[in-house]
């Protein structure tokens, strides 16, 4: 048995941790490039914080998932500013966003260089600067991971900025900044985070460390989610903070699947928002790989305990399990595919772009391009 472990250099989880984020972030550089989400009263405090402090402080807007060319005008605008540190507070997009910049500021070459799949995927020439990431959603899990997802219009895609020293310096995750978060994004994120410690667990790649992770994380996700479209509940805000965080560290360690490569590709063309198209494609591609595996008489052990976990925080037989999770998605308000895209998908040609995805690397099952066209068509 041999595995790797990595993971940000400090995680601080706990409600009420925001409150020691300016003194940890002005030990990390005295000029911090401060990328945050618009409306964000946390991140206008933090900035004041810093500068009482000391500090010089950039704010950077971020405006939705970050594409290339919004990146090039970030880093154009933050050159010039010379920060020594790079802090993000947002949703997954604006972790992305400072991620990234943190990445290529010590970069001379274009960022596409670095870009995978479209791009030449050149390893960073040099560390990236010191960042922290402290999120206000419970979704993608950015504040542990060793990419940022950016957007490149010309090729209709979502690729990855990936190396191991991209990983944070600093993962500060207070579930207070995620309270009364509106009830769409709360959906859509948190059935990202369900999705990212299920995809990790059922991985060719797992390992002991992240099946542990992935264990208690599966059944915490699904019981909090449910209840949070219910109502607000600082017990069941925390339990998702947790479980983002959780499936930040089980990707970064274990890699994805199906879900997360058809969603780059699905994003990347038509803009729908990542994490609503993970909670279309989810239960289909369950459907899809445990089939592969059994008509290729390969252990489908884990299947059926994720299988159990659902049914257990739905409160129905286990052979109900995964159409109660769907009608449970389409009951909460999630659109589907169609409604959510710009122009009209066309499954077929998804699918055969999705096969070149980073994330189809770790799906348990080899899937046919004709499977992927199904998946994507029942999200529809």
């Amino acid at each position: 048995m041999r595995f790797e472990v990595l993971t940000p250099g400090r995680i601080v989880f706990g409600r009420g941790v925001a409150a020691e984020a300016a003194s940890r972030l002005a030990a990390m550089g005295r000029r911090v490039l401060l990328v945050r989400g618009g409306a964000v009263a946390f991140a206008d405090r933090l900035g004041a914080e810093l500068r009482q402090a000391g500090c010089a402080v950039l704010d950077l807007r971020g405006r939705g998932e970050p594409d290339l060319p919004g990146l090039e005008a970030a880093l154009a605008e933050a050159r010039g500013f010379a920060p020594d540190a790079v802090a993000a507070v947002g949703g997954g997009s604006v972790l992305d966003l400072g991620k990234a910049l943190a990445a290529l500021l010590p970069s001379t070459r274009p960022p596409l260089d670095h870009l995978e799949v479209v791009g030449l995927g050149l390893p960073l020439p040099a560390a990236p600067l010191p960042f922290a990431a402290m999120p206000t959603t419970a979704g993608t899990g950015a504040e542990a991971t060793r990419n940022a997802v950016i957007g490149v219009p010309d090729a209709g895609r979502k690729v990855s900025l990936r190396d191991d020293r991209m990983i944070p310096a600093l993962a500060l995750v207070d579930p207070a900044l995620t309270d009364d978060c509106p009830r769409g994004v709360t959906l859509a994120s948190g059935l990202d985070a369900v999705t990212q410690v299920i995809e990790p667990y059922l991985s060719a790649r797992a390992t002991p460390f992240t099946d542990a992770l992935c264990r208690d994380a599966i059944p915490r996700g699904l019981a909090a989610l449910i209840r949070l479209m219910q109502a607000e509940d600082q017990a069941a805000r925390d339990a998702m903070a947790h479980v983002s965080l959780t499936g930040g560290l089980a990707l970064a360690n274990a890699g994805l699947g199906a879900v997360h490569g058809l969603s780059g590709v699905i994003g990347g063309r038509h803009g729908a928002p990542h994490g609503a198209i993970c909670g279309r494609l989810l239960v289909p591609v369950l459907r899809a790989n445990r089939a592969a595996l059994a008509e290729a008489g390969r252990p489908v052990g884990r299947f059926d305990e994720v299988t159990d976990w659902i049914a257990g925080a739905l409160d129905c037989p286990a052979e109900m399990a995964l159409d109660r999770f769907a009608g449970w998605i389409d009951a909460a308000g999630l659109p589907r595919l169609a409604a959510m895209s710009q122009g009209a998908p066309d499954p077929g040609a998804l699918a055969r772009e999705a096969e070149a995805a980073s994330s189809m690397k770790a799906n348990p099952a080899a899937l046919p391009p004709e499977t992927l066209a199904r998946i994507v068509a029942e999200a529809l």
